[in-house]
């Protein structure tokens, strides 16, 4: 099984030393985020788990555990989402020079099959406008060139609770948006992956199949075949997407929704920033779950100074040249 840690969370930014726990323990439990009755554990064995696929704006608090999973023979990837976006639309994660170098640590370290870059998701505002978005997107291209061949983009995926997080960011920061046609949204992919070619980058696009064109391929962000290459060996598998659209392998995530306090307004993980950061507080490193289904919720521990989350996170330390080391 492929282990997918985690598209709910940016659980390498922020829950790293209870991945390594269970890591070592062997298994975590998981509660399905839409049925939270139905409870499982899941193996984190190096004989039970093919391949882990890691999800993060932030990789840094994760390097000792990323080494520690490369040691023990696990292939994975690694999925760094890198937008650049105003702090309007994204207000704590990483400036943009330091994701960039962190995302080629990771290709200098394991390879650049390992790295894959997400510009994801791509908004229309009035601070986000198609110019910004080409002029942005060849920034960022230029600066991994060679450190990656895949950049896997999508557009904003309008749930209720990320219309009102949009509405309620533009109101206080005074910016309007809109979602484009589709008309609209495909001659910006065109550009995109005329930019992306020229830096020798695939654009594959998440679950709008609808938004395909040629130079525009499907995405299988939890790539088994990629896995595959890595590990120097075929596993079994299956096309098994999360959603309509979906063009992944099958996989299981071992996140929770609502954890994340990276503060992104189009997060479709988060519906409220201020829940996200308290559960994150009281978040314990060492439980079997990240966070448990509330009837098995630990009685609350005495009261004590919350856990501090950085203005932005790049203030914490940054891979050094050439190689990655521990925070």
């Amino acid at each position: 099984m492929i282990i997918s840690a985690s598209c709910r969370t940016d659980l390498p930014a922020f829950y790293g030393e209870w991945f390594r726990r269970r890591l070592d323990a062997g298994c975590c439990r998981v509660a399905n985020p839409f049925a939270p009755g139905q409870r499982y554990s899941v193996s984190l064995r190096r004989e039970d788990v093919d391949g882990f696929v890691f999800w993060t704006k932030h990789l840094t608090p994760f390097v000792g555990v990323l080494d520690e999973v490369h040691r023990r023979g696990f292939p994975f990837l690694v999925h760094y989402t890198i937008n650049g976006y105003p702090r309007a639309l994204e207000s704590r994660v990483v400036e943009v020079e330091r994701s960039i170098a962190q995302l080629r640590a990771v290709a200098d370290a394991f390879g650049s099959r390992v790295a894959i870059w997400r510009y994801d998701t791509i908004i229309l505002s009035t601070l986000t406008d198609l110019d910004f978005h080409r002029r942005n997107f060849r920034r960022i291209a230029a600066g991994l060139a060679g450190a990656t061949d895949e950049v896997v983009v999508s557009f904003v995926q309008l749930y209720d609770k990320t219309r009102r997080n949009l509405d309620d960011a533009s109101r206080r920061h005074g910016f309007g948006w809109h979602d484009p046609s589709d008309d609209t949204k495909r001659a910006l992919l065109a550009d995109l992956a005329t930019i992306a070619s020229e830096q020798r980058l695939r654009l594959t696009l998440c679950t709008q199949p609808q938004l395909l064109l040629p130079g525009v391929l499907e995405a299988r962000c939890v790539d088994a075949r990629r896995l595959m290459e890595l590990a120097g060996r075929p596993f079994r598998t299956r096309l098994k997407g999360t959603r309509v659209g979906c063009g992944c392998y099958e996989s299981r995530d071992i996140g929770a929704y609502e954890s994340c306090p990276h503060g992104c307004v189009y997060c479709y993980a988060v519906r409220h920033r201020a829940v996200a950061l308290r559960r994150y507080q009281q978040h314990d490193p060492a439980g079997e779950y990240l966070f448990p289904p509330a009837p098995e919720a630990a009685a609350p521990a005495p009261a004590a100074a919350p856990a501090a989350v950085p203005a932005q996170l790049g203030q914490l330390p940054l891979f050094r040249a050439g190689k990655i080391e521990g925070p």
